[in-house]
C-alpha cells in the first residue's frame, strides 16, 4: 500500500521520456507513480530495480516520487520555517522539497509569521495531501526514558489557562506543567529546561520549571537579595504582601517568597526592621 509522505521501496515498471513509472501496488496501471526524469540523472537504473523513494503530491496534485530527503515525514514532529502566509489558507512551511507544506489556519495554536519556526506534526489530510499541525497531542509518545527529578528539554506547544502548559519533551514525549507549577507567562514555541516531578502510569510527564526545593530556595533567595540591593529603602515587600504582587514582581509564589526570606534571615544576610526587610551585610 502506498504511504503518502513516507519513504518506501517500490519497483520500476517502465521508463518514458518524462521519467520512470513505479509500481503503484494496484492492478490499475494508472495508479503507477512517476519518478521524474530529473531524478534519474546520474543513476544507472533498469526495469524491475527497486528504489527507495518518498511519495508526495506536487503542485498539480499529482502523486510523485523523489529520491530527495526531507526534514520530516508523515507521523513525525519537527520545527519548520514559515516561508509564506496566505491569510485565507494558513502558513506554508519549508521541508526540503519545492512544494511547501501547508499549516492550515485551523491547525494553528497561535498565529505564525514568515521566519517563525513552529513545532509541527506532519499528517496526511483527507485528500491525501501532506499537511502540518501545531496540535501535537496525538503525535506524542509515552516516556520510559526519564524518572522523577530528571532534567529534560522541551518545547511549549499549547497553553490552557485551566490545565497548564503543554510541553513536547525532546519533541517526542508528552509533558505538562500543571497549573499549580505555572509561576510566569509562557509562549508557544518557547524552549524550556524542566524537572520531571512525576511520571504517570501512562508514561506522561508532569514537569516544573523550578528546581528541587533546596536548590530553588538558594536561587530564590539570591534573586530577592539582588532586588533588595537594587531597590534599597524602596523595597516594600513583606509577609503581608499579596500573592499576586509577589508573583508579578518576583515570578514566584508567596510560599516560595517566604521560604527564601526565611533562608536569608537564617543566614544573617537580611534583617527585619520597622520598615520591612533590609539588607544586613552582603558581598555579591
Amino acid at each position: 500500500m502506498i504511504k503518502m509522505g513516507k519513504r518506501q521501496t517500490l519497483k520500476i515498471i517502465n521508463f518514458t521520456k518524462i521519467g520512470a513509472y513505479l509500481d503503484g501496488q494496484t492492478e490499475d496501471y494508472l495508479d503507477n507513480i512517476l519518478l521524474p526524469a530529473n531524478e534519474l540523472e546520474g543513476k544507472d537504473l533498469k526495469e524491475n530495480d527497486e528504489v527507495d523513494v518518498l511519495i508526495y503530491k506536487d503542485s498539480e496534485d499529482r502523486t510523485i516520487a523523489t529520491f530527495r530527503v526531507t526534514e520530516v515525514l508523515v507521523g513525525t514532529i519537527s520545527s519548520l520555517e514559515v516561508v509564506d502566509v496566505n491569510p485565507s489558507l494558513g502558513a506554508f512551511l519549508y521541508w526540503g522539497l519545492n512544494k511547501d507544506i501547508l499549516l492550515p489556519n485551523d491547525q494553528q495554536n497561535c498565529k505564525v509569521s514568515i521566519g517563525d519556526k513552529p513545532l509541527v506534526g506532519i499528517y496526511e489530510d483527507r485528500k491525501g495531501r501532506i499537511s502540518a499541525t501545531m496540535k501535537l497531542y496525538s503525535f506524542l509518545l509515552p516516556c520510559k526514558d526519564y524518572e522523577k527529578n530528571d532534567m529534560v528539554s522541551g518545547t511549549v506547544y499549547n497553553i490552557n489557562e485551566e490545565v497548564g502548559v503543554f510541553v513536547a519533551v525532546d519533541n517526542r514525549y508528552f509533558g505538562l506543567i500543571p497549573i499549580s507549577e505555572v509561576f510566569r507567562t509562557f509562549k508557544i514555541g518557547e524552549q524550556l529546561e524542566c524537572r520531571v516531578i512525576r511520571v504517570r502510569e501512562d508514561g506522561k510527564l508532569d514537569l516544573a520549571t523550578r528546581e528541587l526545593l533546596r536548590q530553588q530556595m538558594d536561587k530564590d533567595a539570591l534573586f530577592i537579595l539582588e532586588k533588595m540591593n537594587l531597590l534599597k529603602e524602596n523595597f516594600r515587600f513583606s509577609d503581608d504582601s499579596s500573592p499576586d504582587d509577589i508573583k508579578h514582581f518576583f515570578d514566584m509564589s508567596k510560599k516560595a517568597f517566604k521560604r527564601a526570606i526565611g533562608n536569608l534571615l537564617k543566614n544573617g544576610l537580611i534583617e527585619k526592621t520597622e520598615k520591612g526587610f533590609q539588607v544586613k551585610t552582603i558581598s555579591l
